[in-house]
């Protein structure tokens, strides 16, 4: 069977998780990028053509022009859309392309679940190089690029002259891209992840988000949940039936208070951050696997018979400030005991980067899988204490 995958960048998602799964599964994969040389540097078995990947049209035409397509999938925030529609061109299961649209735009997403009354969030959408004078927005509020990722220009804002500098500021980097700004949302920060054939949706259970000192919202430390009591998981659940999401892998991301859930982003995708490689690690189920077959339209098991037993964390190392790394752990894997304890780098050592205040700090990801809480902890401590990261101003 013939599937096309469509990528930007290479990704550990791509290159652990999604590429193994479907030589595993009997697939030909043609990967279809709008930059193949580090795709062909890092895949030299892979079929990659190049293709400008952002548009649907193209795509079509791409796919048209090769091997009839049993699947068209991408594990990228930046394609679902091009990816949805390009599939439904082809009569193949896909995602719904007003889905992947509604939780791209995030001011589109504001937009539906108010109108589905499933939650009203102050906002305000600003046009590319446009002014945020006069904006009927509340203070502190969240300023962030419409449709961005990875935190990326995502920022606090005390007040309307810190809200004009931000905006000019993010628009000297990215001249056409809208912006939003919304109510700030209080509460600790979660994550659900869920798997959906279109017919039924198992959630994976989430994570605990712990965050950066503000005004940036980078990602630290990510504690794994088996499940969220259920007055949340419902909440979060209906939000995401408003946005119409149910098929293949999603990533939403939400804040607690005071009991109630609201939905921050909703990535449709799975989890990156080699956080879906300890999720399928940790539940020990095939999730790559189970993801491509929904892009195949075969149906997911009642019962995908994942674990629960077992305690997880992430830890980011980021850096705090501008220069060169010199200094930082090599890839390896350890045993504390009964932990597991995966440590992979994320910039390579001589690699000069500024401060970004996004997940692009991010320097390396620590991964351990244990029995309990205590020992997880334990261990990760442990490896951060022997080892060390240094940046050469």
């Amino acid at each position: 069977m013939q599937m096309y995958l469509l990528a930007l960048n290479p990704t550990d998602s791509v290159t652990e998780g999604f590429l193994p799964a479907a030589r595993r599964l009997g697939l030909d994969v043609t990967l279809l990028a709008d930059q193949p040389a580090p795709h062909r540097a890092r895949y030299p078995d892979v079929e990659i053509l190049e293709c400008d990947v952002r548009d649907f049209r193209a795509v079509v035409a791409r796919i048209s022009a090769h091997r009839t397509p049993d699947a068209v999938f991408t594990n990228s925030d930046h394609l679902q859309t091009q990816t949805a529609l390009a599939a439904e061109y082809f009569g193949l299961p896909a995602k719904d392309w007003r889905a992947t649209l509604r939780t791209k735009d995030k001011a589109e997403m504001r937009r539906r679940l108010a109108a589905q009354g499933v939650d009203v969030v102050r906002s305000a959408e600003i046009a590319p190089a446009g002014d945020p004078a006069g904006l009927d927005v509340p203070y502190p509020c969240v300023l962030k690029p419409r449709e961005g990722v990875a935190s990326e220009d995502v920022v606090l804002i005390e007040g309307p002259a810190e809200l004009a500098l931000r905006c000019e500021e993010i628009q000297a980097r990215r001249p056409q891209a809208a912006l939003v700004v919304e109510e700030y949302l209080p509460g600790e920060l979660y994550t659900l992840e869920t798997l959906g054939d279109g017919r039924i949706r198992h959630v994976l259970g989430g994570f605990h988000t712990e965050l950066s000192p503000p005004p940036y919202f980078i990602e630290r430390r990510l504690s794994y949940l088996p499940a969220h009591p259920e007055p949340v998981a419902a909440q979060i659940l209906a939000q995401l039936d408003a946005l119409g999401v149910g098929f293949g892998a999603c990533h939403t991301e939400f804040v607690v208070h005071e009991g109630r859930a609201r939905i921050i982003e909703v990535n449709y995708r799975a989890i990156g951050d080699r956080a879906d490689l300890l999720l399928a690690e940790l539940l020990g189920i095939p999730l790559f696997e189970h993801i491509l077959q929904t892009h195949l339209g075969r149906p997911l098991p009642a019962d995908l018979g994942a674990r629960t037993d077992v305690v997880a964390r992430l830890e980011y190392p980021y850096a705090q400030q501008s220069g060169t790394l010199t200094a930082a752990p090599s890839a390896t894997e350890l045993e504390y005991g009964e932990v597991q304890l995966t440590y992979r780098p994320l910039r390579p050592i001589g690699e000069r980067h500024e401060v970004y205040g996004t997940n692009r700090d991010l320097l390396g990801v620590v991964r351990a899988i244990g029995p309990d809480e205590e020992s997880v902890d334990r261990g990760v401590t442990d490896f951060l204490a022997a080892h060390r990261w240094e940046i050469t101003p």
